[in-house]
């Protein structure tokens, strides 16, 4: 059975959709060939570069003396992202000459705190770093020692696990304008860092130490200057003596206490000691959470954000309306904070906020993306996407995010020149597009063109997360937007562009184009543009499986069409394909064996396509796939099997199939109670039983039985019309030559009766008085056109029959057996309801083998039933159906 599978505009003009092409060309204007684009004004130059990112800007100022200079404008590298990069020291001298004026810099994993150094920028303000394990004392001394101009300097998550005391005090030594300071991981902050931070930084307002295992509490108390402190998840703290301490603070605005031992005794004496603490953010602390009669509202007017009064559900209005109480940096610190306690509530799916999650959780995400701070709104981002995959309340998450306006706050983001946040944005459309609602409603707001811009980015984790939010949304609707935008290409270039060696990347890609190619028009454009190949080196060079198996898929869904498209044929005739696909199912990956005999069933189906896989030893090679399959998952049993059906259409390869053992597995294989199983274990055996030596081991394997028990009781009816035609092709009186023994020990009158009987019970399934009353008292082809409508079987109409099984079936209408009459007219009328993907081809074998005079023949007989009667009636208005449209067609 021929069946087609979807699961979840290029530079170069010759490659583009000529629709597409043409419209562009018609919203461009023409440009004079002789334009100077160096003439341009120096601001306009300026402002185009501002336009592009980093590695395009230095790219573009290369082009000549005059863009260098632009280019090395200070207006274009006063901040530096240099987190998806490896931060080098070959990295950092490419970027030395631009970055005399740099005032920020965020990196990730620092593989030389050299690279730092060399970057030259002595003037730099504000250094963020994160996943840096390996950084030690001396290599953050080595960093710091040169930016004496130091205001903020945050590192972490990720890199405090080597640091001691010792590097805070080299901090506070050279960084004498330090104002903010956060560093996570650390195992001890001792009192004499603490106290030379105080001694040193005059000017230091804001202390983070995240997740450390203990800080000195006292230590931390004569800090003076501090306004905000935040010890979220430190362990080890004493909390009375914190309290006595730190309720001292003159300048004390903000505490976050998250994730700590607090309890409501020291969280009562800072909101009432302290004179300027406004607000203490303390959620997920168990302590506090579990104290039943704890009043907040007794600190007048005091902000107090924990699990247990649900003040994170109000904070949305609060950042919308501040009038009341908290001043525009005090906000800002909330908004960091709370970003960081989001994120981790996200990511570790805290358990008792589902509620919030659903009710204010998405509003509260999106209103934190649109913070004027960059970090908070990357982390908001990150958190948006991971919330929505929270329980099992994945779908209303989405939801939640569409219906607080969050699509274009993402979209927005997903644009930036930032790549930071394309990356977390992009990661956030890939969750919402998982859900079909607002996976339309991501497309309607013109998410398919922000992704198809982002595939095209130069970076590999943006690149990445666009092919997949376009992989998801190409399992929908969707995928007309991307084909008409011209996503092939852009997908094809990513194949092209980035190395097998990026397997995820490749995965993403791979898998939107095997969707794309779920459309007829598209599968063709896709074959137009290289697919097959592509396609074919992907799953033959690709060391990644799940690339594999996308491959594997996209070759399966470009070979799923009828004869009008030539994809099937092209396959076959590609290089190493069929080859690569044998050599797949073979793979220890249960989801390449699937794809890779998905790919061939469809394959086989050419009869050119059967003979190479024979002669590449593919009876050999799915025989055993079969076999091995027997306790692997329905979809890869269903794929085997229908790939030795797709085989089996060959007369010399089904012998081959019954001499290589093939027909055991599939017996094996209908035992089990899955549908899409049993239609291809039932269409093998169907085709195979045509051979008289096949039909003799079906027997002699207790194969009637298996089919008997897939007639009556498979939930398809496909697969019980299949069971029904193997066991008339069987039981037709071609295997009454057999040896007596075998007709007596395996086929015993007893089997031949239940078969005929089983087949007799399908068909009353579909005599329905009424149906039948209608087609005896009026044989207008309207009346049969409706008749015949409510006897169709789904999938029949897929079967496409060759001229000696049709001559079989013909045949059996002289059969003795009354069951195999009404059989063989009721299988006539599948194979020709109009409409039917092969009902044309199957009526001209008809009509040019002669066979209408023996319908006619047996329809007017006397001993026929009327059951059998109506339904050649049927197949012969049917028949004169497709006479009269090949008339037309001939005229």
């Amino acid at each position: 059975m021929n069946s087609r599978v979807r699961k979840r505009v290029d530079e170069d003009a010759k490659y583009m959709n000529p629709r597409v092409r043409q419209r562009v060309e018609d919203v461009v204007p023409k440009v004079q060939e002789s334009l100077d684009w160096t003439s341009m004004s120096y601001d306009l130059t300026l402002h185009v570069f501002t336009l592009l990112d980093n590695r395009d800007r230095a790219s573009l100022a290369s082009t000549c003396k005059a863009w260098r200079s632009i280019g090395a404008s200070a207006y274009l590298w006063s901040s530096l992202d240099l987190r998806a990069y490896r931060f080098t020291l070959s990295v950092a001298a490419s970027l030395a000459n631009r970055c005399a004026d740099l005032q920020k810099v965020r990196f990730r994993g620092l593989h030389s705190p050299a690279a730092m150094v060399n970057l030259k920028a002595k003037k730099l303000r504000e250094i963020s770093g994160e996943g840096c394990e390996n950084v030690t004392d001396a290599k953050l001394s080595m960093i710091i020692a040169r930016h004496e101009a130091l205001e903020v300097l945050q590192l972490g998550p990720g890199f405090g696990e080597r640091i001691t005391s010792e590097a805070i005090n080299i901090i506070a030594i050279c960084c004498p304008k330090l104002k903010t300071l956060r560093v996570s991981g650390m195992r001890n902050v001792s009192s004499d860092a603490i106290l030379s931070l105080s001694e040193h930084c005059p000017q230091l307002t804001d202390v983070g130490f995240l997740d450390c295992l203990h800080i000195h509490e006292v230590a931390l108390g004569e800090v003076v200057s501090l306004r905000y402190i935040a010890v979220t998840g430190t362990s080890n703290i004493n909390w009375r003596i914190a309290a006595e301490s730190w309720e001292k603070l003159p300048n004390l605005t903000g505490l976050d206490v998250s994730r700590t031992s607090i309890d409501h005794v020291a969280v009562s004496r800072l909101l009432t000691s302290s004179q300027s603490l406004k607000v203490v953010c303390a959620l997920n602390c168990p302590l506090l959470d579990n104290v039943a009669d704890f009043d907040p509202d007794r600190f007048g007017g005091k902000l107090l954000i924990a699990m247990f009064n649900n003040t994170l559900n109000g904070m949305t209005s609060l950042f919308e309306d501040n009038s009341k109480m908290l001043k525009e940096e005090t906000m800002h610190w909330l908004e960091w904070s709370l970003s960081r306690m989001l994120l981790n509530f996200a990511e570790n799916n805290l358990l008792g906020l589902n509620s919030f999650w659903q009710s204010h959780g998405a509003k509260l995400f999106i209103r934190l993306m649109q913070s004027t701070q960059e970090d908070v709104q990357e982390r908001s981002t990150t958190g948006l996407a991971a919330f929505m995959h929270v329980g099992d309340e994945a779908g209303k998450s989405a939801e939640a995010v569409m219906r607080d306006g969050g699509i274009p706050v993402l979209l927005k983001l997903a644009k930036s020149l930032n790549e930071g946040f394309q990356s977390e944005a992009a990661k956030a459309i890939v969750t919402l597009s998982l859900n079909p609602d607002t996976a339309k409603a991501v497309a309607e707001e013109g998410g398919v063109n922000v992704l198809l811009g982002l595939a095209k980015s130069k970076n590999r984790l943006v690149a990445q997360e666009a092919a997949e939010g376009l992989w998801n949304l190409s399992l929908g609707d969707a995928y007309k937007a991307i084909a008409e935008a011209g996503g092939v290409n852009v997908l094809m270039e990513l194949l092209s562009r980035w190395s097998y060696g990026y397997g995820r990347l490749m995965e993403r890609a791979a898998g939107a184009i095997a969707n794309l190619a779920g459309d007829d028009k598209c599968s063709m454009e896709v074959a137009r543009a290289g697919g097959v190949h592509a396609l074919v080196g992907l799953a033959r060079d690709c060391t990644y499986e799940g690339a594999k198996a996308q491959a594997a898929r996209g070759l399966a869904n470009l070979a799923s069409y009828d004869d009008s498209n030539i994809n099937n044929a092209s396959i076959g005739q590609e290089p190493d394909a069929l080859e690569t696909l044998l050599m797949l199912t073979r793979s220890h990956h249960g989801g390449v064996k699937q794809e890779a005999a998905g790919a061939l069933w469809r394959l086989a189906y050419d009869e050119k396509n059967r003979e190479l896989i024979a002669s590449l030893g593919g009876v050999e090679a799915l025989v055993e796939l079969a076999r091995s399959c027997i306790h692997e998952p329905w979809v890869l049993q269903e794929s085997a099997a229908g790939a030795l059906w797709g085989l089996a259409h060959s007369d010399e390869q089904s012998t081959e199939i019954g001499k290589q053992g093939g027909i055991p597995p599939l017996i094996a294989l209908g035992k089990f109670n899955a549908g899409g199983v049993h239609e291809n274990v039932a269409g093998a055996l169907w085709t195979l039983s045509f051979n008289h030596g096949n039909a003799v081991r079906i027997v002699e394997d207790r194969g009637v039985q298996m089919l008997v028990r897939i007639c009556t009781y498979s939930a398809s009816k496909l697969a019980r019309f299949l069971a029904s035609l193997a066991l008339a092709y069987i039981f037709d009186g071609s295997l009454d030559d057999r040896p007596k023994r075998t007709s007596k020990s395996v086929c015993s009158a007893k089997v031949r009766t239940s078969a005929l009987k089983c087949i007799e019970s399908f068909i009353k399934n579909f005599k329905v008085p009424q149906i039948f009353a209608s087609a005896a008292s009026s044989t207008t082809p309207s009346m049969l056109a409706q008749v015949s409508e409510k006897l169709r079987i789904p999938g029949a109409d897929n079967l496409r029959c060759s001229g000696e099984e049709i001559g079989r079936i013909v045949t059996m209408l002289q059969n003795p057996s009354p069951e195999l009459k009404n059989f063989a007219a009721f299988a006539l009328l599948q194979f020709t309801i109009p409409e039917a993907s092969h009902a044309k081809h199957n009526a001209s074998l008809m009509h040019n083998d002669g066979h209408v005079r023996n319908l006619r023949s047996a329809a007017a007989a006397t001993r026929i039933s009327s059951k059998a009667n109506t339904f050649l009636k049927i197949v012969l208005r049917n028949l004169e159906h497709y006479q009269s449209e090949c008339s037309k067609e001939n005229k």
